[in-house]
């Protein structure tokens, strides 16, 4: 079968798509059912949520709250605690600078972890800046069946009753650790601070809901499960005590005031429809996805048995992403790798943050040595994803270090 992507023909064969894509953690092939979702909201239901002077902006509104109310079901909320934004950058800016700068906030401490992404360490830090202190705390570090969490006493010893807010994301997008969130909101709750989750890289992978974790408000996105990209959503726990927002984007009053803007509608709607599915499928999709990268690993340590691994051990399930394997190559550049696979289609650090050239903070807090660091390469397997491509991956990795090798 022949198809074009930007301009170049694709060959896919014998279950073995070109380029092969294993980068689903920085985002996702939308998924077939989830486009055909949201065509008729480009080409019948097209009007504006806002406008519900006519049938056109009703069918929207209608369209909006129809899939705010699954989503909320998907993860234990009710609709009316659930707001959309354009992504899970834009939730996690109004969960941390929305709390912290409320006028009625007298709490001037702030706690997270160092592995955190971007889209919550810099918020962070912009606050500390201007005047807030700010624990990031520290994880296990490699080697360590557990690698990559926070522990709980750290956690225990650093929230105080001057805490506001404690930050924590549930699974990481680098190493797929998952973190014990319930456990430190509890911590939280105790002295008074609330909690925000960043689950970008756990809806939709992983069975969750906000009440057993307990959190206070949650960032997550459409494009990390197959959805489309520039839509999110944060959850914002109703009830007492209340979470008090400033909100960061003003204008038309859109989402109760939190969020102003014209609401996305064909997003909204792929991204309940891709939440959907991924439930839906969710306890097969995660047995095959840790075949698949067993498969990988074993396949990469045939002709590189000194591969290490980066992050939780694969034996811990309860403790990391099911598609997610990050490794470093001894002897090797991660980037020298990538650009000597051009039908690869993986990472060698955070998408989200590569015009930063820098190496892994993720992996630098785990203690791995610079070497190390530049020498890692991060898979991200998905739904598409077959066991011929892992073959074909495995194949393409081992032929790239010996062309390398033969140039040195």
């Amino acid at each position: 079968m022949l198809f074009r992507s930007a301009g170049k023909v694709v060959v896919a064969t014998d279950g073995v798509t070109f380029p092969v894509y294993m980068d689903n953690q920085s985002t996702t092939r939308v998924d077939p059912r989830v486009v055909q979702a949201m065509l008729p909201c480009w080409t019948e239901n097209y009007g504006n949520a806002g406008s519900l002077h006519h049938a056109l902006g009703e069918a929207a509104k209608n369209a909006i709250e129809e899939s705010r109310a699954k989503i909320a079901r998907s993860i234990g909320a009710r609709a009316e605690e659930v707001i959309f934004t354009s992504g899970a950058t834009e939730s996690n800016n109004l969960a941390i600078r929305g709390v912290s700068l409320h006028p009625r906030n007298r709490r001037r401490h702030l706690v997270s972890a160092l592995t955190e992404h971007h889209a919550t360490l810099t918020p962070l830090r912009r606050l500390q800046q201007s005047g807030f202190d700010l624990t990031l705390l520290s994880v296990l570090p490699a080697g360590h069946a557990e690698a990559g969490r926070v522990e709980l006493q750290q956690a225990e010893e650093a929230i105080t009753d001057q805490t506001g807010l404690v930050s924590l994301m549930l699974a990481n997008n680098e190493i797929g650790v998952i973190q014990p969130v319930a456990q430190i909101a509890h911590l939280a709750h105790q002295q008074g601070a609330l909690v925000h989750c960043d689950a970008t890289q756990a809806v939709g992978k992983m069975n969750l809901n906000v009440q057993d974790l307990g959190v206070d408000l949650m960032s997550f996105t459409a494009h990390k499960m197959y959805g489309p990209k520039g839509v999110g959503a944060l959850y914002i726990r109703g009830g007492r005590p209340t979470v008090k927002l400033l909100p960061q984007i003003e204008g038309g009053g859109q989402e109760g005031g939190f969020r102003s803007g014209t609401l996305n509608v064909p997003g909204v709607v792929g991204f309940a429809e891709a939440l959907t599915i991924s439930l839906e499928e969710l306890t097969a999709e995660q047995s095959r996805l840790r075949q698949l990268r067993g498969q990988l690993w074993e396949g990469l340590r045939r002709d590189m048995p000194e591969l290490t691994l980066n992050g939780p051990d694969f034996e811990r399930d309860e403790m990391r992403l099911p598609g997610n394997l990050n490794c470093s190559f001894p002897g090797f550049d991660g980037q020298t790798l990538q650009l000597n696979m051009p039908q690869l289609a993986i990472s060698s650090g955070a998408a989200c943050s590569s015009s930063q050239p820098e190496p892994s903070h993720v992996l630098r807090a785990l203690g791995i040595d610079e070497d190390a660091i530049r020498s890692s390469l991060r898979f991200g397997l998905g739904r598409f994803n077959t066991s011929a491509e892992v073959e074909f991956a495995c194949q393409h990795i081992s032929e790239a270090m010996k062309r390398i090798q033969s140039m040195l």
